[in-house]
């Protein structure tokens, strides 16, 4: 079932059901443009047998940051890397997509110590600032925003956008009830809540071609009490429908409940330990005639067969096995292999480490995977958790000093 192609609701063939899911590559430099390191990153990416990639979190706004070195994509982008970036990676036959984002209360303190977010509740972790309440023009203008970036996107050559709903960024914190806690016609109803994202897919669906696919990342759940739960979503996921949209990826969790990034133990079973939101999706698939997407956890092809056979996806989204073999997807349709690499399942249960740890030494690996053309998976976790998180230092320091070279921001420097 993975080989076959599919065909979105615009008329778009993907050549299989495969997708290398958006991670977040920090390899972009100071001023926020695509740096080599990760044109070559798509274009092995793209040469290794998948049917769509997706770009890590793309910010439409520099001031509102998953974190520094991420690729945004606004009118102070240089279009001829963003070019160049499609380009390559499109070169081996895939389907690319930029993942439009505007991370909210999760941007970092030392990026924005006042960011734009739904309301002005503060994100129970260290190193986040005090957000600032959008005002009903300010919630206009990212609407806006993420409309230029789309167009932008289409001008350098993607071949499309996915909108980023999921993960407690911005657009995922107005549908949770838990984090809107507004009064006016942004809050309180589903349909108010809702109101932002789709307000983005109907301005983005109004303004770029028919052939240009829109899809949208939505949580299945928040995993949280009292936030966004997989009843709403599968009333979003209608309302995205009936808006144009060509596919809904489906994930879940925030950054307060990561569940989305969590890695499971070689100690769990193949089916319990793989698709880890499907159960999730069936539902909200059963209830759309548009294709589903599915990420988080899959890695045996017999796994991913049967999901598809099941209805419960359409595509089969994945991440860490992209930065360990880029061309596992080649070798898992022709048969060479049974399953996707699955490093992870050797670590220690991620309650036995720091926050993040695996995530961190994945995304240290991705970083090598562009600047060397291969990683190093005998690193030890910790050690490439910390470089991580001293790249990412050094990445903030670079950004900020190229903020104050350019003079007149609004924002602190340092």
């Amino acid at each position: 079932m993975i080989e076959q192609p599919l065909e979105l609701p615009n008329g778009v063939v993907l050549k299989n059901r495969i997708v290398k899911s958006a991670m977040s590559e920090a390899l972009a430099d100071a001023r926020n443009n695509p740096t080599a390191a990760l044109m070559e990153l798509f274009e092995r990416w793209g040469a290794g047998g998948a049917g769509l990639l997706i770009t890590g979190n793309t910010p439409i706004d520099p001031w509102h940051l998953e974190h520094a070195g991420n690729f945004v994509l606004d009118a102070q982008s240089d279009m001829g890397r963003v070019s160049e970036l499609a380009a390559r990676a499109k070169s081996g036959g895939a389907k690319v997509l930029a993942q439009l984002a505007h991370a909210g209360r999760q941007t970092p303190e030392a990026i924005n110590p006042q960011p734009l977010s739904i309301s002005d509740l503060r994100l129970n972790l260290s190193g986040y600032g005090a957000p600032v309440a959008a005002t009903d023009a300010q919630l206009e203008d990212v609407a806006e925003k993420f409309t230029r970036s789309a167009e932008l996107a289409q001008e350098a050559g993607f071949d499309g956008v996915e909108v980023h709903a999921a993960h407690g960024y911005l657009l995922s914190s107005a549908l949770s009830p838990r984090i809107n806690i507004r009064k006016d016609r942004w809050g309180g109803a589903l349909e108010n809540r809702a109101r932002l994202l789709l307000s983005v897919v109907r301005a983005v669906r109004a303004r770029v071609a028919p052939g240009f696919i829109l899809a949208v990342k939505l949580n299945s759940s928040d995993f949280e009490k009292g936030g966004f739960d997989h009843q709403e979503s599968a009333l979003v996921a209608k309302m995205l429908e009936a808006e144009g949209v060509d596919f809904i990826e489906i994930s879940g969790g925030t950054f307060e409940a990561p569940t989305a990034y969590q890695h499971s133990s070689k100690k769990q079973s193949t089916i319990a330990r793989e698709g880890y939101f499907l159960d999730y999706a069936a539902a909200i698939k059963s209830a759309l005639t548009i294709p589903l997407m599915v990420t988080g956890g899959f890695r045996s092809g017999a796994v991913m067969k049967a999901a598809i056979a099941e209805a419960k996806t359409d595509l089969i989204g994945m991440g860490r096995p992209f930065i360990v073999d880029p061309d596992f997807p080649a070798k898992l349709l022709s048969g060479e292999i049974a399953a996707a690499p699955s490093v992870e399942r050797e670590f220690p249960p991620a309650d036995d480490l720091p926050r993040g740890a695996v995530l961190n030494w994945f995304c240290h690996q991705l970083a090598l995977q562009g600047s060397t053309g291969a990683a190093a998976l005998s690193l030890p976790l910790i050690e490439g958790h910390a470089r991580y998180l001293a790249s990412i230092e050094s990445a903030t320091e670079r950004l900020l000093e190229a903020r104050c070279q350019g003079g007149g921001q609004e924002l602190r420097c340092h």
